[in-house]
C-alpha cells in the first residue's frame, strides 16, 4: 500500500502549530431533546447528553477518516503520512462533560491542543442544567481537514446527513514509461515556470497588502497574553440579510463580511478606544478550491481572498458598499492570485522548510492578515443524534498568533450563526462584540427599510 503523504497545505497547518496555538477547526452544535427524554415523560427520563456521547462513541469506529493519525517519515525529510491507529480508543476522543454553561466551557476545550499521537480530533458532550438541550463540541485538527472536509466527517456521525464518504486514499503512483515522459517535458517545465511565477505574484501581493495600517490595537495579543480562549456564539435572522442585500445589492457573504465590519466599529467605539483610521485591518476570507459535487476528500483545498475592511466609514450602507466592490475585485481576480491566496505558497514548500520553517511562519501570521473571517457551509436539513435535532451550530475558527479575534459563520435552517473565537486576556468583552453584530444587522434592517 502507498504511503498517503499530507499535502503541502496541511503540513504547513500540521507545522505551524504550537500549545499556545493550537491549529484546530470547531463547531459546537446544540441539540434539543427529543420528546420522549424530557422529565415529563411517563416512562421517566432519559439522559439525552448521556445517549449522544454513547452514540458518538459506538459511530466514530466506522470512520475511517476518524481512526488515522500523523506520524513522520523518513522520505521525503521533513514529511509527514497518515497512517492507521491500531490502538485506536473512542475513549479517548469522545468525552461527557457535566458544566453549569456549555458556551464558557467551550472556551478552554477550544485553547486545548490536540494530542498529535492519536486521531487529531475530539467531541466533547457538554450537559448543562437544563435537561431539554446539551451542546457537542466537534475539534478537528485543520491538517485534518478544512471546513468542508470536517462537516463530511462529522455528519457520518449523524443519523441525518448527506451522502458523503470518508477521505479517500490516492492509488499508488504509476511510473511512466520514459519516452512519455521525454515528450512531456516541455509541457512540464512550461507548468513548473507557471507556479514560479504566480508564487512570484502572490509574493508580490503580500508584500503590497503587508502594511497594517488602520488596524485597532484591540485586534492584536501580544505574545505574553496568549494560551486562553473564549467563545461566543450568535444567532441572526437569514430573512434580515436577504432583505438587505436585496435592496443594498451584492452577496449574501457581502452583507455578512460587513456586519462583521460594523459591529467591530461599534464594539471598539462602545469600549472607548480610538475612532478607526485608515484603511481598516486586513480580513483574511478563505475560499474553497473543493469543485461543486464533487467527492467529499479529508485534507484542506483552501485558497483565500484579503479585504481591509472599513471601519473608519460611519455610514453602515456605505461600509457594506465599500465591502461588496472589494470582493468584486477579489472575484475578478480570482483565488489563485493576490495577497489572500497566500495559501498557495505551501506547494512551493519543500517539507523541510515546513518543518523547520513552521515556528517562523506561525509568528509571522500577524504580518499576513489582521483577522480571520470564514464562512462554512451546512446542509440545508436539519442534523439529528438519537433523536435529538441540531437546533444551531457555530463554526469555530482557530486563532493565529498575534490575533486576538477570529469569526466564522454559516447558516442553518434559515438562521446566520457567527461563532466568535478570542484571546481571552485581550479581549475580555467578547460577549459585547456579539451583542454589537445584532445591532448592526438591526441598524442596516432599518436602513432598507
Amino acid at each position: 500500500m502507498a504511503t498517503e503523504h499530507l499535502s503541502p497545505l496541511d503540513l504547513a497547518f500540521w507545522r505551524i502549530e504550537s500549545a499556545a496555538h493550537p491549529m484546530h477547526l470547531g463547531a459546537l452544535a446544540v441539540f434539543e431533546a427529543a420528546a420522549q427524554d424530557t422529565p415529563d415523560s411517563a416512562a421517566g427520563p432519559v439522559d439525552p447528553a448521556h445517549r449522544a456521547a454513547a452514540l458518538l462513541t459506538a459511530r466514530c469506529s466506522a470512520v475511517p477518516g476518524l481512526r488515522r493519525r500523523i506520524h513522520d517519515v523518513l522520505l521525503p525529510v521533513g514529511a509527514a503520512a497518515w497512517s492507521s491507529d491500531t490502538g485506536f480508543d473512542p475513549a479517548r476522543h469522545v468525552f461527557l462533560v457535566r458544566t453549569p454553561d456549555p458556551e464558557a466551557a467551550a472556551g478552554p476545550l477550544m485553547a486545548r491542543p490536540l494530542d498529535r499521537g492519536r486521531p487529531p480530533w475530539e467531541a466533547h458532550v457538554l450537559a448543562g442544567p437544563d435537561p431539554r438541550s446539551f451542546a457537542v463540541l466537534f475539534k478537528f485538527h485543520h491538517a485534518l481537514a478544512d471546513g468542508l472536509g470536517a462537516l463530511a466527517l462529522a455528519a457520518m456521525l449523524f443519523d441525518e446527513g448527506p451522502s458523503v464518504r470518508g477521505p479517500a486514499r490516492p492509488a499508488p503512483a504509476v511510473r511512466p514509461a520514459a519516452g512519455p515522459a521525454l515528450r512531456s517535458l516541455p509541457g512540464m517545465l512550461a507548468a513548473r515556470a507557471q507556479d514560479v511565477g504566480q508564487a512570484l505574484e502572490i509574493g508580490a501581493s503580500v508584500a503590497r497588502a503587508g502594511l497594517p495600517l488602520g488596524v485597532p490595537a484591540a485586534l492584536t495579543a501580544a505574545p505574553a497574553r496568549t494560551g486562553t480562549r473564549a467563545v461566543a456564539g450568535l444567532a441572526l435572522d437569514l430573512d434580515d440579510v436577504n432583505r438587505i442585500r436585496k435592496v443594498a445589492g451584492g452577496t449574501v457573504n457581502d452583507v455578512l463580511i460587513a456586519l462583521v465590519a460594523g459591529a467591530l466599529r461599534r464594539w471598539l467605539l462602545g469600549r472607548g478606544d480610538p475612532a478607526p483610521e485608515g484603511p481598516g485591518p486586513r480580513a483574511l476570507i478563505p475560499v474553497s478550491r473543493r469543485r461543486p459535487g464533487g467527492a467529499a476528500k479529508g485534507g484542506n483545498r483552501l485558497s483565500g481572498y484579503l479585504l481591509r475592511l472599513p471601519l473608519a466609514e460611519p455610514d453602515p450602507l456605505l461600509r457594506l458598499d465599500r465591502v461588496r466592490l472589494g470582493m468584486d475585485r477579489n472575484k475578478e481576480a480570482g483565488p489563485a492570485r493576490g495577497a489572500g491566496a497566500v495559501a498557495l505558497l505551501a506547494d512551493h514548500v519543500h517539507p523541510l522548510g515546513h518543518r523547520l520553517g513552521g515556528p517562523l511562519v506561525a509568528q509571522a501570521a500577524r504580518m499576513l492578515f489582521d483577522i480571520l473571517v470564514t464562512s462554512v457551509p451546512l446542509p440545508g436539513f436539519t442534523l439529528s443524534l438519537g433523536g435529538s435535532r441540531v437546533r444551531e451550530v457555530y463554526p469555530l475558527a482557530p486563532l493565529a498568533r498575534g490575533h486576538s479575534l477570529a469569526v466564522a459563520v454559516s447558516t442553518y435552517k434559515d438562521t446566520v450563526h457567527y461563532g466568535l473565537v478570542a484571546d481571552a486576556a485581550a479581549v475580555p468583552d467578547l460577549a459585547a462584540l456579539a451583542e454589537a453584530l445584532r445591532a448592526e444587522l438591526d441598524e442596516l434592517v432599518r436602513e432598507v427599510s
